[in-house]
């Protein structure tokens, strides 16, 4: 089938020079303007008009209305109080009726069934990875199960492009998280997908990127195998390989970058801080992609500097990478550019291959020279 999507790029691509990290300098190398009637954000943000317009079942009990909200047209995004924790307190109250009321409708749906339900009455989830933001890097398989899902439980950073495929019966539960606001805890979905599962339902867990890197898939999957319910993971394109394809940037290239590496820029509680690999990390053969970056980078680089990378290494920094919104910027320049999650960034030789890079190809030739 066809999915519509088209691009309205805002580029604005630079490379990095590690060596002024913090410093002004800057060497553009590709400028584009985008289309001004694109939408601030591709994504569903935490109390966007279009969430509650898409989960309004969800706030049907007894005749209540959804969260009155304020929305700004231009930012389509919402004003709310400041009292986070008492906001997504109220927003699950507000659910709870709905969803018991769905559980047992989809419970008499199984019992009524017969043989079309597995002989244990239980349910399959399906983890779905949707890539970074383009519908049409949806794999077949992940479309097929999108349509014919009967719940979807969906992160921040699934594209509202990709949610436009879902079949018109299914219901869908915005879960995601954003920093300082946890729609829901990770125990709470947990709870969630297990109890649609064994009512019998098709139950889809939609998660940007591919589910089981830097996402919680694992842990998801995990838990749920532990109860009996049998997990299927559909994988995704992870943003490294989607965005780097976008801009042409090879992530391993013969003769100038034998490996690539994957590294968060945030780590759970009490695990290791991405600054303290950077010693292992500062391999001027290597291609480093830092995901969830924008707090941590300004000191990464420096380390990364301080084990021996090369100050004058190519990188960028991509907000919002496949998307109508996507742009490029200085990495040092993440606060004046006001770049936002997601902003992947790419640092290594091989981000002068890019085809947008000034005299990409004799760089190319020099470096496979060298």
């Amino acid at each position: 089938m066809a999915l519509p999507y088209t691009h309205h790029y805002d580029l604005s691509f630079f490379a990095l020079n590690l060596k002024k990290f913090g410093s002004s300098h800057l060497q553009p190398f590709c400028c584009l303007r985008c289309n001004s009637s694109v939408s601030s954000s591709p994504f569903t943000e935490k109390h966007s008009l279009q969430r509650y317009q898409r989960d309004q079942w969800v706030y049907n009990n007894n005749n209540q209305q959804r969260p009155s909200l304020s929305c700004d047209d231009e930012a389509a995004s919402c004003s709310v109080p400041a009292d986070s924790d008492s906001i997504r307190l109220n927003d699950i109250a507000l659910q709870l009726p709905e969803l018991r009321k769905l559980l047992q409708v989809l419970k008499h749906k199984r019992e009524s069934c017969g043989g079309q339900v597995p002989k244990n009455g239980l349910g399959d989830v399906f983890l779905v990875g949707t890539g970074p933001g383009d519908p049409d890097l949806l794999t077949l398989k992940a479309v097929k199960v999108i349509q014919k899902a009967d719940l979807l439980l969906y992160d921040r950073l699934v594209s509202n492009a990709v949610l436009d495929l879902v079949g018109p019966d299914a219901r869908l539960l915005y879960v995601g998280k954003t920093a300082g606001y946890h729609s829901r805890t990770q125990e709470e979905i947990h709870e969630l997908l297990l109890s649609f599962a064994e009512a019998g339902a098709t139950v889809v867990r939609l998660q940007g990127g591919d589910p089981l890197v830097f996402g919680r898939g694992g842990e998801e999957m995990d838990f749920l195998q532990q109860q009996g319910i049998q997990v299927k993971v559909i994988p995704g394109i992870t943003a490294a390989s989607g965005i780097s394809a976008e801009l042409g940037i090879p992530l391993t290239h013969r003769g100038i970058a034998n490996s690539v590496r994957f590294l968060t820029g945030h780590s759970r509680k009490g695990g290791t801080d991405p600054l303290f690999v950077a010693e292992n990390a500062a391999d001027p053969d290597s291609t480093l992609v830092v995901y969830m970056g924008l707090s941590t980078l300004p000191s990464l680089a420096q380390k990364l500097i301080h084990h021996g990378l090369p100050p004058d290494t190519p990188a960028t920094a991509v907000e919002r990478g496949t998307t109508p919104q996507q742009r490029m910027d200085l990495a040092d320049k993440i606060k004046t550019a006001e770049l936002v999650s997601p902003t992947l960034i790419i640092i290594g030789k091989v981000v002068a291959l890019s085809p947008f890079w000034p005299q990409s190809l004799t760089e190319a030739s020099r470096l496979v020279e060298v």
